[in-house]
């Protein structure tokens, strides 16, 4: 292997494991602070997706500006979704157990209307768009801009969210419920009210996640399902409630497809992302960044 082309493996899969980690830390964010395993979590990245799609083909917008546009739809997406679903799943279970089971099954039926509310909407075809296609040249590694500018926007936002959640109140609140939420309970932090402010927000970094995609790929009502698996196994690897660890995990498992991929065959590339999430199981359960 010349160095030129490990610096071109090295730069795409961690372009790659960039878009791994922002949808990871959505789902994580719900998991981690509520107990939701949102198997839907994909089917709003690829809502996001199309957002994006329709904002920049009928009206000319820019992709890079719909990007607060579909953190801010999706995040009203998020905060429905609770009010109509999940809050009335916490009312009616009679503990944390039954609440992740009803949750999970909840999940799955939202996962199926919309897909194929897409489906109905926009139709099976792919759809794309041409932005920022053109090479650059960097140290010999050649990459269209739009990967870069893709994992550029995951970098900042990974460390808007990590700065937010260690500085802010708002973020040792969020942390306080991870780590211990009766405790976070018994010395006043009110988390039935940040719930759903939460649950919003993984939605909304989904969303960002399927504008960015769209950037770069060409998109389907079928695109979000691969993306939630690769979340649940980029979870496992950081371990669950860990928003540092989900970063990290997704470069990692970003890296290890890029190569892995390049030694053996492309076809192989979720046979290794599984080898990964079952030798963590089996030898680290509880994650490889958990504390």
């Amino acid at each position: 292997m010349t160095f030129t082309l490990f610096l071109d493996l090295l730069a795409a899969g961690l372009i790659t494991g960039g878009i791994y980690a922002i949808v990871a830390i959505g789902l994580n964010l719900q998991y981690g602070l509520m107990r939701v395993m949102n198997i839907a979590h994909g089917e709003f990245l690829m809502l996001g997706a199309y957002l994006t799609y329709v904002l920049h083909t009928t009206l000319g917008l820019n992709p890079l500006a719909t990007l607060p546009i579909a953190m801010a739809a999706l995040f009203l997406v998020g905060l429905l979704v609770h009010r109509l679903v999940l809050r009335r799943l916490v009312h009616s279970s009679p503990n944390i157990d039954v609440f992740e089971a009803r949750g999970l099954v909840a999940s799955f039926g939202l996962m199926f209307v919309v897909q194929n509310l897409a489906l109905m909407v926009w139709g099976a075809d792919l759809r794309g768009y041409t932005y920022l296609a053109e090479p650059l040249q960097l140290g010999g590694v050649i990459m269209p801009h739009n990967r870069l500018l893709v994992f550029a926007v995951v970098v900042v936002l990974s460390a808007g969210l990590i700065a937010v959640l260690r500085f802010t109140l708002i973020g040792k609140a969020i942390r306080a419920m991870m780590q211990a939420p009766l405790g976070a309970q018994l010395v006043g932090i009110d988390t039935a009210r940040l719930h759903p402010w939460c649950f919003g927000a993984g939605l909304a970094l989904a969303g960002v996640a399927g504008a960015l995609l769209s950037m770069v790929y060409e998109i389907s009502p079928g695109m979000g399902e691969p993306y939630t698996i690769t979340a649940l196994i980029v979870i496992t690897l950081g371990g669950y409630g860990s928003i540092v660890g989900s970063l990290a995990a997704g470069l990692l498992l970003g890296l290890v497809e890029t190569f892995g991929m390049h030694f053996t065959s492309p076809s192989l590339k979720m046979v290794l992302s599984y080898a990964v999430f079952i030798g963590v199981l089996m030898f680290k359960p509880k994650g490889l960044f958990a504390k």
